[in-house]
């Protein structure tokens, strides 16, 4: 099977998996995922591994194979696993759960590398872009910063008490992370290298984006530089554009009929694909605001989706 220059996947309480020409709209391959629902996918750097995470598990698929089985399980994790990721070079991953714990796998190695202890439900996690700390979001408002070369937390945040914090994002450069929580509100730090490698939050700014629920938020890639954008999704049916200059609302994104629970930006920040409880996932053109794709198939809410439309890692 040729690997396709863009994966684009989403996964649906339906109990499947299903991979889509981004450009079509053709789904060309189907996963059945009977065990869980599917509560979160990630592609692997190399484009070459699909991430799954359910409940209680991970699976990796192959990307360019035809195989429904997983290439490898990981089985640690006692509650449903809500976040899941890859380092920049694909050798470890790492996840968050409803047990309470963000953990570490060894790509190629059973088991688990890793875990910590956050002592409540862990919605959200997000991999600082100097690959050496992780910051998760839990259920009761903490939000962590765990230090992977100290091996412990570095720092502790409660931006608003009891108040789920639902989605984590960080920027790029790793200049700015916003936290988005179950009251519609969007909290923003600039982040500050302290003397030693520990990160400072620095309050930047409090955006009350949404009435309802903001379920996913999402900073802009590197390649959409100068612009630079957050996408927060919500159970309003609608998906808000902010020009983080500011926090001016640039675009909201209307079409879909139900709530919104996952988003990604297309590498140059040129397109948004979104995923909802109405079945679809559409692919949306940041300069007009207007889906020019909608990927029909699931039978039930589409609740994650996940695009690499990136070039292959390489040595250029």
């Amino acid at each position: 099977m040729t690997q396709p220059s863009v994966i684009l996947a989403t996964a649906s309480y339906d109990h499947t998996i299903r991979f889509w020409e981004a450009k079509s709209g053709r789904c060309y391959r189907t996963i059945q995922y009977p065990d869980s629902q599917v509560n979160r996918l990630e592609i692997s750097p190399d484009k070459r591994h699909l991430a799954a995470a359910g409940n209680s598990h991970i699976r990796l698929f192959d990307v360019n194979s035809n195989s429904p089985q997983p290439e490898m399980s990981y089985d640690l994790h006692t509650g449903n696993v809500m976040a899941v990721g890859f380092q920049c070079d694909g050798k470890w991953m790492y996840s968050g759960s409803e047990d309470g714990t963000v953990k570490i796998w060894d790509i190629r190695a059973p088991g688990c590398q890793r875990e910590y202890e956050s002592r409540a439900a862990v919605n959200t996690v997000v991999l600082h872009p100097n690959q050496t700390e992780l910051i998760s979001g839990d259920q009761n408002g903490n939000i962590r910063v765990w230090d992977l070369t100290a091996n412990s937390c570095s720092c502790e945040l409660v931006p608003e008490v009891d108040t789920a914090v639902r989605s984590l994002t960080v920027m790029w450069d790793g200049s700015l992370v916003v936290a988005a929580n179950n009251h519609g509100t969007c909290y923003v730090w600039r982040l500050l290298r302290g003397t030693q490698t520990m990160t400072n939050f620095e309050p930047l700014h409090k955006l009350q984006a949404h009435k309802g629920y903001i379920l996913k938020c999402l900073l802009s890639p590197e390649f959409c530089e100068p612009h630079r954008y957050l996408a927060t999704a919500s159970s309003d049916h609608t998906v808000k554009i902010w020009n983080v200059d500011g926090f001016t609302l640039e675009k909201t994104l209307v079409g879909h009929q139900r709530w919104v629970w996952d988003c990604v930006f297309s590498v140059d920040g040129a397109y948004l694909i979104t995923a909802s409880s109405d079945t679809t996932a559409r692919l949306w053109s940041m300069s007009t605001g207007e889906y020019i794709r909608v990927y029909q198939g699931h039978h039930k809410a589409t609740v994650c989706c996940a695009l690499h439309d990136g070039a292959e890692p390489s040595s250029s």
